[in-house]
């Protein structure tokens, strides 16, 4: 399991955790009866009336959706190649920024708000500016990793166009690329204090069919502040791939395997998750159940609820994509529950069916 180990020492290297750590009030917030910041309480307003966007603000990355209808070939011929290197060219694994991927939508981000500007900080140091002047978005800007972007208020939405990125980067962590015809579209909502929409939609003839998108939706973390997560261990050096574990998978008969084929409930990360198992042309598969849908390697799927071949290294454990996959056998040799080996520890999920 020595790859196994160390593509997991690889995401930890390169995906350091990001938190809250200041527990010190704000002053001049509103607050509730128990002195909790009050998050339904009005949005606020800037000098010219215009909802204020400012704060700290924290959400889930999105889930993003693709289908055989969204990209062009090469660009899912990209998709299976890389997927079969572990993502290693993924910038952020690099140590590169991560411009316009999807993910990076999510997570921790400080939003400053001027008349003439937006700027927002992310806590990997990276940072965008929004030109708020009136002026129009640049025919031919110089290529950048975070682009060049104009806003403009449409009554309480801020509408945000981009344009000018470099090819450098992805739009999804599983390997989706783009041109530099990558344009971006995002509408932001502060429907009140502590909560913030963000609708963002991509489009690129280059690379997509038709536009696609995803809508974020962020809370205040009011009362605290961001920590920065770096990224000090870069996949430059690491060389492993798909290809290798599969050369030295062993055999397990199909009569075996079949064995293992059924539904696996548990609970990551505090939420209940469902793996479905699937054999096909023997060859064993796990699926995350009910969270994307789309084109790539050996069946449906672009990201991470895309079927993972599982590649054998005994008759009851298998390595697919960077996780160890083990399943735990009755005294018929029928799989009882299966354990999702994690670089955060071992999950078990029982069988269903």
């Amino acid at each position: 399991m020595r790859l196994l180990v160390a593509t997991l020492m690889l995401f930890a290297g390169t995906m350091p955790a990001a938190a809250q750590w200041l527990d010190r009030p704000w002053p001049g917030i509103p607050r509730t009866a128990d002195g909790e910041a009050d998050l339904t309480a009005p949005a606020p307003r800037g000098p010219d009336g215009q909802p204020d966007l400012t704060g700290v603000w924290n959400g889930p990355p999105p889930l993003v959706r693709f289908d055989s209808a969204t990209l062009q070939p090469w660009v899912t011929e990209l998709v299976r190649q890389r997927q079969q290197e572990y993502y290693r060219t993924r910038p952020v694994y690099q140590c590169r920024p991560s411009g316009p991927e999807s993910q990076r939508f999510g997570g921790w981000k400080r939003i400053l708000q001027a008349p003439t500007a937006v700027a927002i900080l992310n806590d990997d140091l990276t940072y965008r500016v929004i030109h708020m002047d009136g002026r129009e978005l640049e025919a031919e800007p110089f290529p950048s990793w975070s682009g060049y972007s104009v806003g403009r208020w449409d009554g309480d939405t801020l509408i945000v166009d981009s344009f000018g990125f470099n090819d450098k980067t992805w739009v999804s962590r599983f390997g989706v690329s783009h041109t530099e015809a990558l344009r971006i579209t995002e509408r932001y909502r502060r429907p009140d204090f502590g909560h913030l929409q963000v609708e963002v939609t991509f489009t690129d003839p280059g690379a997509f069919l038709k536009p696609w998108g995803f809508t974020v939706d962020m809370e205040l973390a009011a009362d605290t502040e961001m920590i920065e997560t770096i990224c000090e261990r870069s996949s430059e050096d690491w060389t492993s791939g798909l290809s290798d574990t599969t050369d030295e998978a062993v055999t397990v008969p199909p009569e075996v395997l079949a064995r293992y084929v059924g539904v696996y409930t548990g609970v990551y990360a505090g939420n209940e998750r469902t793996y479905e198992v699937t054999l096909s042309d023997g060859q064993l598969f796990a699926t995350i159940a009910g969270i994307y849908s789309g084109v790539g390697l050996g069946a449906p799927g672009l990201d991470e609820g895309a079927p993972r071949l599982l590649v054998p290294r005994s008759e009851t454990a298998f390595e697919g994509l960077g996780l160890g996959y083990r399943f735990i056998v009755n005294d018929e040799g029928v799989a009882t529950d299966l354990m999702v080996v994690h670089v955060s520890g071992d999950y078990q999920y029982s069988r269903q069916r």
